[in-house]
């Protein structure tokens, strides 16, 4: 790929303003002819992206595509996690994108074959995986049109379905999502072992799985506690139970792996505040396993729709945040004292908290306003 942009006085160039103001910059006129000032933004602005979100690509000779691509990318953090679940002899990325799941998934794998119906996208992908020194076979193809003409099969398909209609607005059910999963679901499974779709994180999974048959794992994914993703896993294989696990990446990578049925078989156990208080990690509450984190850990629930635990003894191995905790009463607050605030199960927002009792949010001590099975509670950190 012979790329203007790649050339070392431009390259140079880009490097020495990757702290500008991109808004001035772009009011200014290029120093060079053939590239505009509007394409040196673009690549400072990857490079920015790059620099948090996969930092892998911070390398001489890569080209970074328009932002809304870098943004609709995984982060190589969640991609690394999915590669260590995938293997076999040949994979295949339907809606390669950016090439950033490709690239971490299909490191287990002896062939490996990306789709992209945009040409230009496929281009800056081929090229940088060349300057990384990875081979594939590149199809620039709309992945139904790929689906009608291939008589290959796959050992995985894996796929990321665009998530906004025509006028950019987010959807979240299946049908709605382009490709539509529903649509293209047995013409999928009939070309590979095992299909893998990322969704985004705010989809229901009692939804997914009422509606989409062969699901035989979920993977919740969260970094540092931020829930990023929801991937599935289907099969033709008949399988009893689905397997879900919810992951925290960056935040000491703890897990809770569960099944439907476990939830639906238990019933929580039900207390005031005791001495400790249990903050389930977002991938957890994300999946709505609330009974099943109270046996598991033998904790007790403060109210069935307030998802807090407690204990008089402290567990250490609890996949969330553990606070030592008093209760107090509303007079016992002072005015202009600093607090982080957490509202679960209550009627008023954290903000709305703050100016009713003169709260200065941050330090380090902690007030929880929720509800326990007697009514409405302060409790305070220790």
């Amino acid at each position: 790929m012979e790329n203007k942009l790649l050339n070392k006085e431009i390259q140079n160039y880009i490097n020495a303003n990757l702290n500008t103001d991109l808004h001035s910059l772009l009011l200014k006129k290029s120093p060079f002819q053939d590239v505009s000032m509007s394409e040196i933004v673009q690549q400072i602005k990857g490079k920015q992206t790059a620099q948090k979100k996969f930092p892998f690509l911070l390398k001489e000779g890569i080209i970074f595509p328009p932002q809304l691509n870098l943004e609709q990318a995984s982060s190589e953090i969640t991609a690394v996690y999915k590669s260590q679940i995938l293997k076999g002899n040949t994979f295949i990325d339907l809606t390669s994108g950016f090439g950033i799941d490709a690239y971490y998934l299909s490191q287990n794998f002896g062939e490996v074959t990306l789709v992209e119906q945009n040409p230009e996208l496929l281009n800056i992908v081929e090229h940088n995986w060349g300057v990384l020194d990875r081979k594939a076979i590149f199809i620039n193809q709309n992945l139904e049109d790929f689906l009608d003409i291939n008589k290959d099969h796959f050992n995985v398909i894996y796929l990321d379905p665009a998530r906004r209609d025509h006028n950019k607005n987010k959807v979240f059910l299946l049908e709605d999502l382009s490709p539509d999963i529903l649509q293209i679901k047995d013409r999928l499974l009939t070309t590979a072992d095992q299909v893998v779709v990322k969704l985004s994180p705010l989809i229901d999974l009692k939804y997914l799985v009422s509606v989409l048959p062969g699901i035989f794992r979920i993977e919740i994914i969260a970094v540092k506690n931020d829930v990023k993703e929801a991937v599935i896993f289907l099969s033709n294989e008949k399988r009893k139970e689905i397997m879900v696990n919810c992951i925290n990446l960056e935040s000491g990578d703890s897990s809770f792996t569960f099944t439907f049925d476990e939830e639906e078989n238990t019933q929580a156990v039900y207390s005031e505040p005791e001495k400790f208080i249990y903050i389930p990690n977002n991938s957890i509450l994300k999946a709505g396993i609330f009974n099943l984190v109270s046996e598991r850990f033998g904790l007790k629930k403060l109210h069935p729709n307030t998802h807090l635990y407690t204990s008089d003894q402290k567990i250490n191995d609890f996949p969330g945040r553990v606070l030592e905790m008093e209760s107090v009463e509303s007079k016992q607050i002072k005015k202009k004292e600093q607090f982080n605030i957490i509202s679960k199960n209550y009627p008023l927002k954290p903000e709305d908290i703050k100016k009713k009792y003169g709260i200065k949010d941050g330090g380090e001590g902690y007030l929880i306003f929720t509800q326990s099975k007697k009514g409405k509670i302060i409790l305070k950190s220790v």
